[in-house]
């Protein structure tokens, strides 16, 4: 599986072929995903183990990707440790008990040996996933301690983070401790991934993209480093990926990151020339072009991978997640089109 093109573009390894998965490339705009998950959901799906590796496995049956993401949830830690959160349909991750004092923070539950056995079904969903992908790797998901702290904060998902960042500035040490605790929540996460069989990770942080560089690297950065460094020991790349967060690309790197994923709102080459030279890149097709025409996804692809053409490595993928009304027609021939290219041909890298 080493030499699977994914692996092999975040090592820095150039393919001949482009690599491509999606995120969010699991789940809701695939009809046997809505068939599968009917009567479910979308917390007690995340671990069940059979249902959990069949949604993983789905687009790649179906759209011939290069890797599987790991079908989980940001929050999915947090209900494994013990708190009240769930999914509501149209709002999104919702829980009981905001955490917004130093009681709350002294009431979370430890991380215990209780919190191993309650990712038990996390690795045996791992496993069978593996099982069922053979060659084809699959890339550990959690999301970073940011976001997830900040879901806990703001009590669901928030628009400003307004809670979140008024505790980081009124009580630090308050939110350290709470930040802390998904740091190990969500390093755990992802290294019991790996030892059960994932080939790299991804660290996403959905809401990064709202503080500034100061507050990232005196708030969050540790916190984040700390979460990567619980799988720094294993032989799996690391990816990072931020949502708006194309001033914070180099502290979230240094975060811990082998590999760093780009939204779709800079440009791979600008990405690069941000970046220490050598640093592998994913992304980063803006999501908005799966509801246009052929020519206009095909056209984007084609920049994308010009863009991306002197990166040491470069995995596609979008800018961000697949939209749930996206037609999968269009994900399997984007995948298609971007599998016909010849690597050796883009960018002034190749000539």
């Amino acid at each position: 599986m080493s030499d699977s093109s994914v692996l092999r573009e975040l090592r820095g390894d150039r393919a001949d072929t482009p690599s491509v998965w999606f995120m969010r490339q699991a789940g809701r705009s695939l009809p046997e995903y809505r068939a599968l998950r009917e009567g479910t959901t979308m917390l007690d799906s995340c671990v069940r183990p059979e249902m959990a590796a069949e949604i993983t496995v789905q687009p790649v049956r179906r759209h011939h990707v290069d890797a599987g993401i790991f079908f989980s949830d940001i929050v999915v830690p947090a209900r494994q440790a013990g708190l009240g959160v769930e999914i509501k349909p149209g709002v999104g991750p919702v829980f009981d008990h905001p955490i917004r004092t130093e009681a709350d923070v002294d009431a979370l539950p430890p991380l215990g040996d209780d919190y191993e056995v309650a990712l038990d079904p996390i690795r045996e969903a791992v496993r069978l996933t593996v099982a069922e992908l053979g060659t084809t790797p699959l890339i550990g998901f959690a999301g970073a301690p940011f976001t997830v702290a900040s879901y806990m904060v703001e009590g669901g998902p928030s628009r400003d983070h307004l809670r979140t960042r008024a505790l980081m500035r009124s009580q630090p040490e308050v939110w350290a401790r709470l930040a802390s605790w998904v740091a190990e929540l969500s390093g755990r996460f992802l290294r019991a991934q790996v030892l059960a069989g994932a080939s790299a990770v991804q660290l996403f942080d959905s809401w990064v993209g709202a503080l500034s560089e100061d507050m990232y690297r005196s708030g969050v950065q540790s916190h984040s480093a700390a979460a990567l460094a619980r799988v720094a020991d294993l032989p799996v790349p690391r990816i990072h990926f931020g949502v708006g967060a194309a001033h914070l690309l180099t502290p979230m790197l240094e975060a811990g990151a082998t590999a760093m994923g780009v939204d779709h709102r800079l440009r791979l080459d600008q990405a690069l020339d941000i970046l220490p030279e050598g640093t592998p890149v994913q992304g980063n097709i803006d999501p908005a072009v799966l509801f246009t025409s052929e020519e206009a996804r095909f056209a984007e692809a084609r920049a994308v991978l010009e863009a991306g053409s002197r990166a040491s490595g470069h995995v596609v993928n979008l800018g961000h997640g697949v939209a749930p009304d996206t037609d999968p027609q269009v994900l399997t021939d984007l995948v298609s089109f971007l599998h016909e290219q010849d690597a050796h041909q883009l960018g002034t890298r190749r000539a």
